[in-house]
């Protein structure tokens, strides 16, 4: 039995805790007297390793500590549950305060770290220090998805454009969707320009019709099965006008289409249609359209299906919330799903406010919101500075001024000799920039009685209302220079459109079927420590063909142009 007063007046009287560099001189020497250590379970290095910044030695140290289970003290055998303790620490500790932070926790739950038997000790100490490994590679996982995903969020959209979608496919045929400027189904059938039918002259003279009937602006083209050869059709056509085509990604286009919201949406449509529409709509406003699938079916991370998937979940959700409510939402536009995401709101009233939409019309104010039931003040206060009404009876409703300072925003338009509706003008517009940018917000701040943060936030809206942060994002490009691989030749030179972003580097749509691979040595003369600090998913960049593998269809890319 355990002399639990001699345990306690041992942890108190004597420090337990060395350096690594003390354990692993230690271990070498065979030599323990003079140390003051009663067990050196190897998961206590391991968090002394990683907050001291030496993680490299982390499996090192755990081989050489395998062997040390217990050290015998007054005929007692003291052994820790490195799994709790470690559970019970390592989030709190800092590297200044290990020491203290591990001899307390022992000295306070002295009794939850003992186990039976050195063998039961042995697995946990395994065990523990597997988890500590896949804990660490769950978060940079999580983290490389989340950036990727956020980016691919923002990506700009085109706008309001008419557009002429295809999902391609070869047995099947083309599935052709026409959707007018605002996202709407006009029209839909299927054409077959590939083997085994290679309709190519009927197919290319419906394009044209089509194009020329509901003067498309835009053509979008899924990169999925058949997506070059049908990129490489599209080019053939000779069309009355110049008409752009565009390779969208179309990964999750399918989980889409065969869910609820797609069967609500088009109840009288089937899945290849509802596919050909989500391509078409994520070229016109990728944010609104992916929000209506699960993150994880993006297909923009590594590992997804390994992580912790509580903590993918989580993260991917926060990640879209702030997308979401960094843009804004059009009030009389927005989907149910859109309108979800935003601060404040949630399934259940963004399904109100849809519902309150369609029974009563278009919102003309954001105080109308008050109106959708179960949408109480406090909901509104969060979620109203997000919303945004194009067609409303105050200009500020197009700007993220919250209406709560809409009396601020205008005493300051007066200040400097506007009103409110001068923000719908443009020649009056470009005065009013000019103006608010001499504005001095310390003593503007002062005679409106308002916060100087609050002030130049104001003011940054007053001088872009209605302005779209994606704009700022690289515009999708029509890449013609490459459409087989065969074109590929090494030293050539291509602009190419990043499609993901890993540990290792990053993979690059260059015009062919598969992307290529930049690797993180490849992406910059200097030492680049994670690829995310030099790409993003989305961004437009030049590239070097440095390597063809014909018969695997792969390609090796640099960035050092």
């Amino acid at each position: 039995m355990r002399k639990k007063t001699q345990i306690h007046d041992l942890w108190q009287t004597k420090d337990y805790i060395v350096s690594a560099d003390q354990l692993l001189a230690s271990w070498a020497k065979k030599s323990y007297s003079g140390l003051p250590i009663v067990v050196i379970p190897s998961t206590w290095l391991s968090i002394i390793l990683r907050f001291s910044g030496r993680t490299n030695n982390d499996y090192r140290s755990y081989c050489l500590f395998m062997g040390l289970r217990q050290h015998r003290v007054e005929d007692e055998d003291i052994i820790i549950n490195p799994v709790k303790l470690l559970n019970a620490v390592s989030e709190r500790t800092t590297e200044r305060s290990i020491k203290e932070t591990i001899i307390n926790e022992i000295i306070s739950n002295k009794d939850q770290y003992f186990f039976e038997s050195p063998k039961d000790y042995t697995i946990a100490v395994e065990k523990a220090f597997e988890s500590i490994l896949k804990e660490k590679a769950d978060e940079v996982a999580v983290k490389v998805f989340a950036e990727n995903l956020r980016q691919l969020l923002l990506a700009a959209p085109i706008g309001q454009k008419r557009v002429l979608a295809l999902d391609p496919g070869f047995r099947t045929g083309c599935k052709v969707v026409i959707l007018n400027e605002y996202g709407a189904l006009l029209h839909n059938e299927t054409i077959f320009p590939h083997p085994p039918q290679s309709q190519i002259r009927q197919a290319s003279n419906k394009i044209r019709s089509l194009v020329n009937a509901y003067k498309i602006d835009v053509i979008a083209i899924g990169n999925g099965t058949a997506g070059r050869e049908t990129e490489d059709f599209i080019h053939g056509i000779v069309f009355d006008r110049d008409i752009t085509a565009v390779m969208v990604n179309e990964s999750g286009a399918s989980i889409y289409s065969a869910s609820k919201v797609a069967r609500d949406e088009f109840p009288d449509y089937d899945i290849a249609v509802r596919g050909a529409v989500s391509i078409g709509r994520r070229l016109m406003d990728p944010l609104a359209e992916l929000v209506k699938i699960d993150p994880k079916s993006i297909g923009v991370g590594q590992y997804q299906h390994d992580v912790n998937q509580k903590l993918l979940t989580e993260e991917l959700a926060h990640v879209v919330e702030s997308c979401v409510n960094a843009v804004g939402v059009e009030l009389n536009s927005a989907s149910e799903q859109l309108l979800s995401y935003v601060s404040g709101v949630g399934p259940q009233l963004a399904s109100n406010i849809v519902k309150y939409r369609n029974e009563n019309g278009g919102f003309s104010s954001r105080k109308q919101l008050l109106k959708v039931p179960r949408l109480g003040e406090k909901a509104y206060e969060q979620c109203a500075g997000f919303m945004r009404i194009f067609d409303g009876k105050n200009p500020l409703e197009v700007t993220s001024v919250h209406p709560e300072s809409y009396d601020v925003a205008e005493k300051l338009l007066e200040t400097i000799g506007f009103k409110t509706k001068d923000l719908l003008n443009k020649e009056s517009l470009n005065e009013i920039k000019v103006k608010l940018a001499e504005v001095r917000i310390d003593k503007i701040a002062k005679e409106l009685a308002v916060g100087e943060m609050t002030l130049k936030d104001i003011i940054d809206e007053l001088s872009k209302p209605g302005r779209d942060p994606r704009d700022e994002m690289p515009k999708p490009v029509l890449r013609a220079d490459v459409l087989k691989f065969e074109d590929l030749r090494e030293g050539q030179i291509l602009t190419g459109t990043v499609r993901n972003v890993i540990d290792f580097g990053a993979f690059v749509d260059v015009g062919v079927k598969h992307d290529g691979l930049v690797h993180i040595s490849e992406m910059s003369d200097k030492f680049v420590k994670n690829p995310s600090e030099i790409v993003s998913v989305g961004d437009i960049v030049k590239v070097k063909v440095i390597a063809i593998d014909m018969e695997r269809q792969k390609v090796k890319l640099s960035m050092k142009v």
